[in-house]
């Protein structure tokens, strides 16, 4: 079995757009930007993101995109705007929420968000 060499990637999330850095993220913990990457492997990197706080959100996002959840019962729908999302869970939950949509829905998926940190 190959020894996987792992790097740790400091991105500084200050005035970038939230999809725009989240498609970083997923490429870096895919391990997409790696010459020796195939799809089967979890050869990602590590990455830490930095002054998350100051993550810019662009339009109207704050009031027109919404996140659902599904409680199980008929008539549950949950919804909530950005901006309630925001307030509840954070700027954290949020560009975490986006890189799980990103990575490939499988087994690796994961083990890969799991190597996504968060430092003030």
């Amino acid at each position: 079995m190959e020894n996987i060499q792992r790097k740790t990637i400091i991105i500084d999330a200050e005035n970038k757009a939230l999809g725009r850095l989240a498609v970083e993220v997923a490429v870096l913990l895919r391990g997409k930007s790696k010459p020796d990457y195939v799809p089967y492997k979890d050869a990602g990197d590590t990455v830490v993101v930095k002054n998350i706080d100051k993550m810019k959100f662009t339009g109207n996002k704050l009031e027109n995109k919404n996140y659902f959840r599904y409680t199980g019962y008929l008539g549950n729908l949950k919804k909530a705007t950005l901006k309630e999302f925001l307030i509840k869970k954070g700027p954290k939950e949020v560009l975490r929420n986006a890189v799980m949509g990103m990575l490939c829905k499988n087994k690796l998926r994961d083990k890969q968000i799991k190597r996504l940190k968060f430092e003030k």
